[in-house]
């Protein structure tokens, strides 16, 4: 059986690769190997005659180096990537298919996206409450900046100490919530005490026999621990609050541990 010749060898003598996907230069239509293939690598000897700007009749011209295009511009119209001369027609890098266009860092974006959601879909080890408690977060950051802006408290807490939460308020107040910050280091039971004075709320945590005005956790609706502090609830790994995030106050009867529906009081978090 005759042996198949294929592939060409590189025209540089010093080279004479054999490349079997062998390059034909769109200048000077010789043949070279992958490490030669650019005008600059084999000295291509047309490169500098279309390169540089004609002269005729006393005006100067710079010719479209696009295949076949016999446009001309009175200015240099340069592509920054490839340094090549191109008309109007021809400047942007899709239009005169420019030999260093990038098209692989957006590809190689869409395709990890895509991964990741594939990814995520198939990883049945998050459970349904981890997920919520990503969302909480991520809502937290964006609502913080804007807390800030209209949040009330005490103006003479450090910025580096305050904790912004926008506080629902019982049913039966006028106002369904409000802005607020606090002193991270302060207890549940002295934060309640001060949002009660800010959003002028009775508070009877005294009395024995009345109800309390308790503090409750935006998901779980559970009712936090008087004497635990933001700080240690900001840290909590299970059912952490967020700085910026939302937190309910309402009155519960003495033997009563959290609010059953906490949809009544944040429609969306």
């Amino acid at each position: 059986m005759a042996e198949l010749d294929l592939g060409k060898h590189c025209q540089i003598d010093s080279c004479n690769l054999k490349d079997f996907l062998p390059f034909v230069c769109d200048y000077c239509s010789g043949v070279f190997c992958l490490e030669h293939r650019s005008r600059e690598a084999h000295s291509c000897p047309e490169d500098s005659v279309k390169r540089e700007p004609r002269t005729t009749g006393g005006s100067t011209s710079y010719p479209c180096s696009f295949e076949d295009c016999k446009g001309k511009e009175l200015l240099p119209v340069i592509c920054p990537q490839c340094e090549k001369h191109f008309c109007l027609a021809h400047r942007h890098q899709d239009d005169h298919k420019c030999e260093k266009l990038e098209v692989q860092k957006p590809r190689m974006a869409a395709t990890k996206e895509l991964v990741q959601k594939i990814v995520e879909s198939k990883d049945g080890s998050k459970s349904k409450g981890r997920r919520g408690a990503k969302n909480s977060a991520t809502a937290a950051k964006v609502a913080l900046m804007k807390l800030k802006l209209h949040a009330a408290g005490d103006k003479g807490l450090p910025q580096t100490e305050r904790t912004y939460f926008q506080v629902y308020l019982p049913k039966e107040s006028k106002d369904s919530s409000q802005p607020m910050f606090f002193c991270s280091k302060w207890s549940v039971g002295k934060v309640v005490d001060y949002a009660a004075s800010l959003a002028s709320l009775k508070n009877n945590n005294n009395i024995l026999a009345a109800k309390k005005l308790r503090l409750c956790h935006p998901q779980t609706g559970e009712a936090l621990r008087m004497d635990d502090t933001l700080l240690s609830l900001l840290a909590h790994p299970e059912t952490p609050l967020y700085n910026g995030g939302n937190v309910i106050l309402e009155y519960l009867d003495n033997e009563c541990t959290g609010l059953e529906d906490v949809s009544n009081y944040i429609m969306q978090t």
